[in-house]
């Protein structure tokens, strides 16, 4: 069995400006927690293999996905799929799981 907790990762920022932390990457999938600060936002960006979605855990933002926007909170899940450009803003300090498949890997991360 294979465990991570969550305060013993490492944080990282990620292509697009977020920050996260790794629980498990795998050569199939990836799960991170993600953060993003109040008034701050991701890079607006693609993915050209990964599907990602994303879970908030807490705060409050506004989620783009491919032209579309619409709030988001905890309990909300979005997906997002291959080539769907997206952004999420912070209202609130915001925290959220990602898990990608294919694994995230800044190579497959791209902009305008």
């Amino acid at each position: 069995m294979n465990v991570t907790a969550l305060a013993a990762t490492t944080p990282f920022t990620t292509k697009d400006g977020s920050t996260i932390r790794e629980l498990h990457h795998t050569g199939a999938q990836s799960l991170a927690e993600a953060t993003v600060d109040a008034g701050a936002a991701t890079q607006r960006h693609y993915h050209r293999a990964a599907e990602e979605i994303y879970v908030i855990l807490e705060g409050e933002g506004r989620m783009e996905v491919d032209g579309e926007e619409r709030p988001v909170a905890p309990g909300d899940a979005v997906l997002i799929p291959p080539g769907s450009w997206h952004e999420i803003t912070a209202t609130t300090p915001l925290r959220f799981l990602c898990c990608c498949a294919p694994p995230y890997a800044h190579e497959d991360t791209f902009f305008d």
